[in-house]
């Protein structure tokens, strides 16, 4: 179960597997049941996603303080289960399946020239029964196929021998056309008929070998003897063959009321226990505990107990148990350990429910020193005496010399802070100096530190070769900080680490992490650099000329230039309209400064 604060690394923890997930509110009630291809994805994206959601959605996101799963074999056993779920809790945000609408079955119905009908009720004492199907489209094609493939009587008649003997029946208008052979009239015979049912049962059960080979050579045959149009025919049965969705193996409608135990060793001293509880052939309850183990106890022992305490309190009354151990139960139990078989996969179904916990488990209780990993190999790289979880990068951004700008931005344990990021107007250099305004920030930067006694950083990186890496330890210098903090510079060419004072570069593995960190600091110095660049130069662009005039701000200059629409026109007003429009100080302030520039405008 997942806590309520839904960090990165914890929704990433979250497995890949299609399954279903369930909301719960603070009060520990089940609000929400939804169904993924990928349970990570979909998590994450409630908290996530920032657009496009509906209100339901964003409400239910505030209201979310923990998670549980439930892994699938595949997205369809998901929808399944979904299904089984919002029908047995009825959760207060699932609208769409809170009906008592069932999925459909296909039912080959017990009697005399058997029928194949679709149903939604499910009674094994009635016929056999394939499915559920999730698609009503795609059952009802399964039926045309078969219908289309064998000549499968639609009618209700009640085709005893007697009634078909005493001729009570006539032949009706889909024999005229084909689709029937005429059983109610005994013009076909029953062993024949029940061939063509028991080569649909194989479709249905998923064993289309039997009737692929039976239509391939066919279609063979037809091409053989030049009847292209029949061979095509042949040809088109055999895609609808392929197509064909076979039935789930979330359960097995003949196991109709059973529960299914896994346990897993967690460590010496604690299991992991996985409860399913099959409903009328549907999973109607998935849930994951641990319990603790004595020395002496062994699994079984756990297993017996655990298995008593979940029955009695999700109040089941199934009287068959399957798991992955042979354990005691009361005497009216029956306690199976299945070795093959549907019910086996049901086991294996829930064994990988209880793994899955127990890897995020161990996922959890994983030491943070797996985080320093990468800071960690970046400390021998460098030959760095401190580890660098606090590091700090520098890169210039200008157009030809015009809006210089520099940006810094900090990485710590390896992740970008930030609230830390800071962006500089190059103040004291003049035209295009790359090497004179990284000094410029570089010093700007560290006095701003030790004034305010700001924790320094373990390593500082240069976006530049020796010329930028050389003004930073000027910078440093200056400041009395050279060789008490680590400095470097990355060239973009060849990915070179510069070091003062070191005539060569050293270069790191295209593929080491130490490498790709410090590039992903240089690229992202670079990107705020160049935002913050771009930003300046377009804020530039719209500067007029009435904002070079001290005392003449923004509003004032959007006031003159919306009555007399350019400058120009601004130069030839006269000062009493100007008076009247901006007041007599800024009117004066704006005739002095086109009097200076140019008397004979005026």
């Amino acid at each position: 179960m997942e806590s309520s604060k839904f960090s990165v690394a914890q929704r990433n923890r979250l497995p890949t597997n299609p399954g279903v997930y369930r909301f719960y509110d603070k009060k520990d009630k089940l609000i929400y049941v939804g169904k993924a291809k990928n349970i990570r994805k979909r998590v994450a994206s409630y908290f996530t996603k920032t657009h496009g959601i509906n209100r339901k959605t964003k409400k239910l996101s505030e209201e979310i303080l923990a998670i549980e799963y439930t892994i699938a074999n595949s997205e369809f056993d998901a929808l399944l289960l979904e299904n089984n779920l919002i029908k047995a809790n009825q959760p207060k945000y699932n609208i769409l399946l809170k009906d008592d609408k069932t999925f459909p079955y296909i039912c080959i119905v017990q009697e005399r020239f058997p029928r194949i009908i679709s149903t939604r009720t499910y009674d094994p004492s009635k016929g056999e029964y394939f499915g559920p199907y999730t698609s009503v489209v795609a059952m009802k094609s399964v039926l045309d196929l078969i219908r289309k493939l064998y000549t499968i009587r639609t009618c209700k008649l009640k085709l005893s021998k007697s009634n078909i003997e005493a001729q009570k029946f006539k032949v009706c208008l889909e024999y005229h056309i084909g689709n029937c052979l005429g059983p109610c009239e005994n013009k076909q015979k029953e062993e024949d008929y029940n061939q063509e049912i028991d080569q649909a049962r194989s479709i249905l059960k998923g064993n289309l070998s039997v009737v692929s080979k039976f239509f391939s050579e066919r279609m063979k045959g037809a091409a053989g003897q030049l009847e292209f149009e029949q061979a095509q025919k042949f040809k088109n049965k055999l895609d609808l063959l392929n197509k064909f969705q076979i039935k789930s193996t979330v359960v097995n409608p003949k196991l109709t009321d059973v529960d299914v135990f896994s346990i897993v060793n967690s460590d010496s001293s604690l299991c992991i226990i996985n409860y399913l509880q099959i409903k009328d052939g549907a999973i109607i309850l998935a849930r994951t505990v641990e319990q603790k183990k004595a020395e002496d106890e062994s699994i079984e022992d756990v297993l017996g107990y655990v298995s008593s305490e979940l029955r009695y309190r999700h109040n089941s009354a199934n009287e068959i148990v399957f798991s992955n151990y042979e354990f005691l139960l009361d005497d009216n139990l029956l306690s199976i350990a299945p070795k093959i078989g549907d019910k086996r996969k049901l086991v294996e179904l829930s064994l990988k429910n209880a793994l899955e916990y127990k890897k995020e488990k161990l996922l959890r209780a994983k030491p943070k020193r797996e985080k320093n990993e990468v800071i960690e190999r970046l400390q021998q790289d460098l030959r760095l005496s401190e580890l660098p979880h606090h590091i700090e990068c520098f890169d210039n951004s200008n157009l030809q010399g015009t809006n210089p700008v520099a940006s810094m931005v900090c990485f710590k344990n390896g992740k970008p802070s930030k609230k830390d990021y800071r962006h500089f107007n190059i103040k004291t250099v003049v035209g295009l100096d790359d090497f004179a305004s990284m000094k410029e920030v570089v010093g700007r930067r560290y006095k701003r530190s030790l004034d305010q006694a700001e924790d320094l950083p373990k390593l500082i990186v240069v976006d530049g070769g020796k010329g930028q890496l050389s003004s930073a330890c000027d910078a440093l210098r200056e400041l009395g900080l050279y060789g008490s903090i680590p400095v470097v510079g990355i060239a973009k060419r060849l990915e070179e680490i510069y070091f003062p004072e070191d005539q060569y570069p050293v270069h790191i593995h295209k593929k080491s992490p130490a490498l790709m960190l410090l590039q992903k600091l240089r690229d992202e110095a670079h990107r705020f650099a160049i935002t913050f660049h771009r930003n300046q130069r377009s804020k530039n662009s719209f500067n007029t000329e009435l904002e070079g005039i001290e005392g003449i701000g923004p509003k004032t200059t959007d006031q003159l230039l919306q009555e007399y629409k350019s400058v120009e026109k601004i130069k030839l007003a006269s000062l009493k309209d100007l008076e009247n429009l901006i007041g007599k100080s800024k009117a004066g302030k704006v005739q002095k400064y086109f009097k200076q520039k140019s008397p004979s405008q005026l």
